[in-house]
């Protein structure tokens, strides 16, 4: 395994209360009471109230004596209007705690209420470069999908309203103080999700591990989370009842936030944040169309890293050279991409014209939130446009 600098120092941290396997969801008023909460807002969508699981959640709060309140109105890549009534249910409800339950969005909503519910301001307040260190109500994550990891990490991703940049904030004040992890609410996920999450979090590990932050704590995780994916996703994929799959599956997307949180993320999200702004792209999947053509585009510039995570995911061997394992892997995420029926952003339907008319804006905004510079080989817009084409059929 290549390594970073061996006297580097990292700053590390993650959730200080972790409860991770299946039924650990029962152990969430436990939690809540340990934190000294006596009035949490559950965070979540419609979805989570549709199958009776916000109902599960705020009964269980209520058997330990709490006075939950529910705000279910999130919305798919959260924007800052969608933010209002949040706000204002914590002020009714004179919240002192905010649970984050269900995907990716959900939780990113409950980090950006949590903060402005105490500091107040609007959301480009706290977007990157900013680090944002101030006080914020507590955050309990409960995750519903095995992808986003934002259960472990000191990011929230907005998109303001008014100009659709797909707003990155970071800091330890979006880091929830605990996470509880239970595979068991990922069972209901179909086939489409699971695949789009799993390269989400796949994306995350090896981003993570060829990133100009990687530091040797990170790349523990992110090996382990790499060569999990690569045993468990296809199984999680085809079979959604597979429990082994998808408690390995719901582990590695947590060990992979942890991962990306203490190093980054690069070219990948900054380019994918745009698609998902401008297109309505879930994030997994704008992603996962990505992912192939990034990676080819960076390998050179970090072979042994790249070598290490196509050894970890299995695409290549230990007696391999680091350049036939960088390019195992960049064949390998072609062939996960192939096998689980990633669209191209034309086959979404995605209008040509529109999609061409948008590369320059798109190009600006990956380049202004910061992650393309952590790449092992850093883009210049031209470069970025370029792959913005590339990929589009």
């Amino acid at each position: 395994m290549s390594s970073v600098t061996p006297d580097a120092i990292c700053h590390f941290a993650q959730p200080r209360d972790i409860r991770v396997g299946g039924g650990a969801l029962q152990q969430l008023g436990d939690v809540m009471t340990s934190l000294g909460a006596s009035r949490p807002l559950v965070v979540t969508d419609g979805f989570a109230v549709g199958i009776g699981l916000a109902d599960r959640v705020i009964t269980s709060l209520r058997r330990v004596g709490l006075s939950p309140a529910l705000f279910a109105d999130t919305v798919p890549d959260p924007t800052t209007d969608s933010l209002a009534q949040g706000l204002e249910a914590i002020k009714s409800g004179d919240c002192d705690a905010v649970v984050g339950l269900g995907g990716g969005s959900p939780m990113d909503t409950a980090k950006a209420l949590a903060l402005l519910s105490v500091q107040g301001g609007e959301m480009s307040d706290y977007k990157a470069p900013a680090q944002n260190t101030g006080p914020a109500l507590p955050v309990v994550a409960v995750p519903t999908t095995a992808g986003s990891g934002s259960e472990a990490t000191q990011f929230t991703i907005i998109t303001d309203s008014a100009s659709d940049e797909k707003m990155l904030c970071s800091g330890r004040s979006f880091l929830p103080v605990a996470a509880i992890v239970d595979y068991e609410l990922t069972l209901s996920m179909p086939p489409r999700l699971t695949a789009h999450t799993g390269i989400d979090a796949l994306t995350h590990a090896v981003e993570a591990y060829v990133s100009k932050k990687a530091n040797r704590l990170s790349d523990s995780l992110c090996l382990t989370a790499i060569s999990t994916i690569g045993r468990f996703l296809r199984r999680a994929v085809a079979d959604g009842a597979d429990h082994e799959a998808r408690a390995a599956m719901m582990l590695a997307s947590t060990q992979a936030g942890i991962a990306f949180s203490n190093s980054s993320v690069a070219l990948v999200h900054g380019m994918s944040r745009p698609i998902g702004a401008h297109f309505h792209v879930a994030h997994g999947l704008s992603n996962a169309m990505l992912f192939p053509a990034v990676t080819r585009f960076s390998a050179g510039s970090a072979l042994s890293r790249y070598a290490d995570c196509a050894r970890a995911f299995g695409c290549a061997t230990a007696g391999d050279g680091d350049e036939v394992a960088a390019d195992a892997l960049v064949e390998g995420i072609c062939r996960l991409c192939a096998d689980l029926e990633v669209p191209t952003p034309h086959d979404y339907g995605i209008d040509e014209a529109q999609w061409e008319r948008l590369i320059p804006t798109m190009s600006e905004q990956a380049l202004a939130s910061g992650s393309p510079a952590n790449n092992p080989r850093v883009p210049s817009a031209e470069e970025i446009a370029h792959l913005y084409s590339q990929i589009y059929r």
